[in-house]
């Protein structure tokens, strides 16, 4: 093989030992981005799960409370109601696992049957039945919140296991890319000092080859 010859193969290597760790970057970030989008959705339906928690909570609450101050806080009760029902439909429109809408419709089905009630209680207070109210507040609509408030608490903590296990799935990916991009950069270093070791090589046979040209003429001069 000729000098030349070597010269281009070992460039053409290093080249791709060059290509190789970029290559390799590029689908480190590539994976790592797609974890993180992972990351970014469970967190977001978690954030979900625990605003729906709130929510039940929130909207009992101040529908006992206008049970004892005679309506007063009927109109916050039913602004907390209203924000429950956009935040359902959010999570209605996000979270799409089986286990997730099951757990939904069961949250539904409860906060229906707590409307409807409701919608009963506002009337015995109106006509200033006190007694049904309170009968109706503090007996099947507590039974109604419950059942709501305990399917919210098992959807809280399914998105608090599926946001704990994409983070780990993003630690892994990332240690996973740092081992990656740190083999891929030995090899491009091992490669560009073969280069190196190739190119004294070469300079040293051209300076012999040189050499022995030299002595040639003086030779046969001689």
């Amino acid at each position: 093989m000729t000098i030349r010859a070597k010269l281009y193969t070992a460039i053409a290597v290093v080249l791709a030992g060059l290509a190789l760790t970029v290559g390799v970057g590029a689908w480190a970030m590539d994976r790592l981005g797609d974890r993180f989008d992972d990351v970014q959705r469970a967190a977001g339906a978690r954030a979900l799960a625990l605003q729906l928690k709130f929510d039940v909570t929130d909207f009992n609450g101040w529908q006992t409370a206008y049970g004892y101050d005679g309506g007063k806080s009927r109109p916050t009760y039913l602004a907390a109601f209203g924000r429950f029902q956009t935040n359902l439909s959010s999570a209605r429109g996000e979270l799409r696992d089986p286990r997730e809408e099951r757990l939904l419709d069961r949250i539904e089905a409860a906060t229906d049957d707590f409307a409807r009630l409701d919608a009963v209680a506002w009337a015995a207070l109106q006509a200033g039945r006190i007694e049904d109210v309170i009968r109706i507040l503090l007996g099947p609509e507590i039974q109604n919140f419950q059942r709501a408030a305990g399917a919210a608490q098992q959807l809280a903590e399914l998105e608090e296991a599926h946001a704990a296990a994409q983070e780990r799935a993003f630690r892994d990916a990332r240690e996973d890319a740092l081992r990656f991009l740190v083999g891929s950069s030995i090899v491009a270093a091992l490669l560009v000092v073969i280069l190196l070791i190739t190119a004294t090589d070469l300079v040293r046979q051209a300076e012999r080859a040189l050499e022995a040209d030299e002595e040639g003429p003086a030779g046969a001069n001689s």
